[in-house]
């Protein structure tokens, strides 16, 4: 928040609009300091028009809507792209709640800015209470992971579950030594759903290593025709990350070409985006970005994911630590300023609102299953230049996970917030 002491900006806009009659009334140098602070009273002011005008010329959103899960008193948080079939993830769909998110006190938002954001948060998830307003899935994991998803009670007693010093929230795989079979794990749904919307996460620390398969993303009902939108996600040791979605048939890219889709990734595994039809692979996109994914990300102090649901189309974007736009930190996004994004859907051949519906977001952290376990010997893709099996020198996937309780050390989110917003239309 800008934050100027009156008597300062007074002192300069009443310098400022001084006119001295003559020279003879003021001597050589106090005329030097005068023509010096019109020059920066001038780009002050511009500044201040800036900053304020907004609030001066926009009535207060009405937010009557907006529900917030956030600690009391939480102050504002401010390489290769080679195609490769193994790369492309398998649908993480599972069952999902509609329960709609209630309980939580309503707060404003936060200050306008020019030109105005279209969009208007609804909900906010950090600081203490970030697990309030989310579902936590119990049992197996549907693609068909080494992992038991545990409830809420059960997380936190068994050290899987957290919000740390800095307000943060951690979700962790169990690293008791060795397991006979799964090892324990987090997923969390949102208790609200949303059709069309802006969907923004950050993050310092993501899930990384041999064995682990991370994701953030959002899920219909009825899987593949409420459609699914994968927003964070890839496996083992990558630093790349990869957006899918995964449709009913007959939602497809139009083309291959990165320039023609105007996005900075790569398409990876074709245009065909109907899970039915490509072994539930959908349409994937691989970043370009070498610190958007697992350990580079996080020895890069983390990003913030923008997933943007429009008539457009979809679209996913990222922001490496410190470069997030100020519009997106104020809560006022523009995501039309954003430059072109890491990925991208377009509406001309994917009806966004004909294809996905009544999404919820999730997070969860399964180990091997369908992708994971199925590329443990696989190499070529953007860090993961040497195979799991390779690196580890265990033959499978599940025998290292259970193997080695140590390797889930790094396993784990650390999520600053998540914010969805809606269309003021």
């Amino acid at each position: 928040m800008l934050v100027f002491k009156s008597f300062s900006v007074g002192l300069i806009f009443l310098i400022s609009d001084f006119q001295p009659a003559s020279a003879t009334l003021v001597p050589r140098a106090v005329q030097t300091i005068h023509k010096a602070a019109i020059r920066h009273t001038r780009n002050l002011a511009r500044d201040l028009r800036v900053a304020f005008g907004g609030i001066l010329a926009t009535q207060p959103l009405d937010d009557s809507q907006h529900v917030v899960y956030c600690r009391p008193g939480r102050p504002g948080l401010g390489g290769s792209t080679g195609n490769d079939t193994n790369g492309v993830s398998s649908s993480r769909a599972g069952p999902s709640s509609t329960k709609s998110s209630s309980g939580a006190s309503p707060t404003g938002t936060g200050m306008p800015s020019l030109p105005s954001s279209p969009w208007k948060l609804t909900e906010s998830h950090l600081g203490n209470n970030f697990f309030d307003g989310w579902n936590f899935t119990v049992g197996g994991d549907p693609t068909h992971g080494i992992v038991q998803y545990v409830d809420e009670n059960t997380g936190r007693s068994n050290g899987l579950l957290d919000v740390n010093s800095n307000g943060n929230a951690i979700m962790r795989v169990e690293n008791t030594p060795n397991v006979d079979n799964t090892r324990q794990s987090i997923r969390i749904t949102t208790q609200s759903s949303f059709n069309g919307g802006l969907v923004v996460m950050s993050a310092v620390h993501m899930p990384t290593g041999c064995g682990t398969w991370p994701a953030f993303w959002t899920n219909g009902p009825n899987w593949p025709a409420g459609g699914e939108i994968d927003i964070v996600e890839a496996v083992h040791d990558y630093t790349n990350n990869q957006m899918t979605i995964h449709t009913n048939t007959g939602c497809t890219l139009p083309t291959a070409n990165a320039q023609a889709l105007s996005i900075s990734g790569t398409v990876i595994g074709g245009t065909d985006c109907a899970a039915l039809t490509t072994g539930n692979q959908g349409c994937g996109i691989r970043a370009n970005s070498s610190v958007s994914f697992g350990a580079a990300f996080n020895n890069n102090g983390g990003g913030t994911y923008a997933m943007q649901w429009d008539t457009t189309g979809i679209a996913v974007y990222f922001f490496p630590k410190g470069s997030e736009p100020a519009d997106l930190t104020n809560e006022t996004p523009l995501p039309n300023t954003w430059g072109i994004p890491m990925a991208r859907w377009p509406a001309s051949n994917c009806n966004p609102f004909q294809f996905f519906n009544n999404h919820h977001a999730i997070f969860d952290t399964t180990l091997c299953g369908d992708w994971a376990g199925n590329v443990w010997t696989v190499s070529g893709i953007p860090g993961q230049e040497q195979s799991c099996a390779e690196r580890t020198g265990v033959s499978t996937c599940e025998a290292f996970v259970r193997g080695n309780g140590a390797a889930m050390a790094e396993a784990y989110w650390e999520v600053e917030y998540v914010k969805i917003y809606q269309n003021k239309g």
